[in-house]
């Protein structure tokens, strides 16, 4: 086996080169999961993707039009503070119970054309932050701990998190109307 000749062995690793394979990571898996939600749509018209296929209000559409929405507002946290996701009155708990389901005048082609504009944002926002330490206090909220804060490492991982588990949703919701599945 060779010996090195060079200090390359003693080289310190590019905290550059980390922070961009950490967020090519973070974008990898964020769009495979986006990929899947996208898949389980595929083939439906508009009167299929807002059909409900369980007891909750819950149809495909309407997940896309909700992950759409939680995405955007959590990049716009990364780059505003908590002023981006605002108060939790009734005004704000009826919209997000509205994410979940198409209403008239929506389609799917448009609800999928929102998705794929946040994600092209939440994306560009990803290359090109400062870094992925910044932080901002989370909104006062019942289900944060008081005077928390969130990374923006840590926004990415939540909005990973949450397009997987409506990706998961979908893929229910899609076997119920027609018996497809996303995988298997």
């Amino acid at each position: 086996m060779p010996v090195p000749t060079d200090d390359s062995a003693d080289a310190q690793p590019d905290p550059t080169h980390q922070s961009d394979v950490e967020r090519a990571d973070l974008l990898d898996t964020l769009a495979k999961h986006r990929a899947f939600l996208r898949f389980t749509v595929r083939d439906l018209n508009d009167e299929q993707a807002a059909q409900r296929t369980t007891v909750s209000e819950l149809c495909l559409g309407g997940l896309i039009k909700h992950v759409a929405a939680v995405e955007g507002q959590w990049a716009e946290f990364i780059e505003r503070g908590p002023a981006a996701i605002g108060a939790m009155n009734d005004a704000a708990i009826q919209a997000y119970a509205a994410s979940f389901r198409m209403v008239d005048g929506e389609t799917l082609h448009t609800l999928l054309d929102r998705y794929e504009q946040t994600a092209e944002r939440t994306d560009a926002l990803v290359r090109n932050l400062a870094s992925l330490e910044m932080a901002h206090p989370l909104p006062e909220a019942p289900w944060f701990p008081p005077g928390a804060s969130w990374t923006a490492r840590r926004v990415l991982l939540h909005i990973i998190a949450e397009t997987a588990q409506h990706a998961g949703h979908a893929d229910m919701l899609r076997e119920a109307l027609d018996g497809s599945k996303t995988m298997g």
